[in-house]
């Protein structure tokens, strides 16, 4: 009788512990967004999150990831360090997010770090600063291109063209004062002379004094390094003060929106650039050609007009799944491991190579030097 009863029991409690593992391999994978949906840097977070809202319903639509689908968690940081802080650790405690995707900014980004190396989770940031990366930290990746890649593609530009004598003015954000480190750091590499070196509020909304001073100097060309709706306030403020120097800003500015804020004053400016905004004059041969134009033309049914930004959110979801599945679960350790061994993917920013000395896994060949022509992007040899 009792060996009976005892046969019943175990049957009943594997059924259970079964019927349990079922139910956990079914949970969702919880992906956690936190991104910069409000204030003056909304242009990067807005197509972001439209753009990991669209992969993931298709995933989903398709039977999701590793036989799960993937439940999207997002959180504004409205571009504040300390809202970052929040939002990453409300993702972590509350949500429990297996990894996460974001900051949209450098500044973000880096307030965040140290969260993320204590609760080892997996992050992929969606910013340009080098220091993300560099030095590499454990649990951390980055898809956009960096800055420093950003200044080598301006100053080789700005070689060719026989320049070398460069006038300064950048933002008070983490990305600006990065990339203003970096033109400091490879000017003498490059042959290049700094002659003035100005910078304002990214809030601001006149920057003719600065501007004022770099017209009075010996300068040849201007670099604006920054992002959000000041770039296109100097754009136009150079402009109205008449200056005719060529004009360089970074690929913090590469959506139509900044076009549009700057109007007219945007002909002619260059600036680095991930190959989307040209991916129609790539020659056909080019392996990275039609995930370019798949995403571009998925986009814009959607949403209309598509930027870099939203491509970084892009690689960054692509990276994810790709490592989920080789994982073959979202075990944190796991995943970071496999994000780390990404190796060949073609995404928007190019061809990702990552080791473990290299957390971003791309080359300064990724980029595009580019100018606005007529409203839009024109391809520069």
């Amino acid at each position: 009788m009792r060996s009976g009863w005892w046969r019943s029991m175990s049957a009943a409690a594997l059924l259970l512990w079964g019927g349990l593992q079922v139910a956990s391999a079914m949970e969702p994978i919880r992906i956690g967004a936190f991104l910069t949906l409000t204030g003056p840097s909304a242009s990067l977070g807005d197509p972001e999150l439209k753009t990991l809202r669209s992969y993931i319903a298709d995933l989903n639509a398709k039977g999701g990831v590793i036989g799960r689908t993937i439940e999207l968690h997002d959180c504004d940081t409205g571009g504040n360090a300390q809202q970052a802080i929040a939002c990453v650790k409300r993702l972590i405690e509350q949500d429990r997010v297996d990894l996460l995707i974001g900051g949209s900014t450098t500044g973000d980004t880096m307030a965040v770090i140290p969260a993320v190396e204590q609760a080892r989770i997996p992050l992929i940031s969606l910013a340009g600063g080098i220091e993300i990366i560099d030095p590499v930290k454990h649990w951390v990746f980055k898809t956009p291109h960096t800055d420093r890649m950003a200044v080598a593609k301006i100053y080789a530009n700005l070689r060719k063209r026989g320049l070398t004598k460069v006038a300064l003015i950048t933002g008070d954000g983490g990305f600006d004062q990065s990339g203003r480190a970096q033109l400091h750091q490879l000017a003498p590499q490059y042959g290049i002379a700094i002659v003035a070196d100005e910078t304002y509020g990214n809030q601001d909304a006149d920057m003719t004094a600065q501007l004022a001073r770099i017209k009075a100097s010996n300068a040849q060309a201007i670099i604006n390094f920054g992002f959000g709706q000041a770039p296109a306030v100097v754009t136009r403020d150079a402009k109205q003060l008449g200056i005719t120097l060529p004009l360089y800003q970074s690929h913090g500015v590469v959506s139509q929106s900044f076009i549009e804020q700057a109007g007219a004053a945007a002909e002619g400016v260059r600036l680095p650039a991930a190959a989307l905004v040209v991916a129609e004059q790539l020659p056909d041969a080019n392996p990275q050609k039609p995930v370019l134009l798949a995403y571009k033309r998925r986009y814009e049914s959607q949403y209309g007009p598509v930027s870099t930004f939203g491509g970084h959110a892009y690689d960054g979801l692509m990276i994810a799944v790709a490592a989920i599945r080789r994982a073959g679960d979202v075990d944190k350790a796991k995943l970071r491991d496999e994000i780390e061994r990404t190796s060949g993917l073609i995404g928007v920013a190019g061809v990702f190579e990552m080791t473990p000395e290299d957390h971003v896994g791309l080359n300064a060949d990724a980029f595009r030097m580019v100018e606005i022509h007529n409203g839009s992007w024109r391809l520069l040899p």
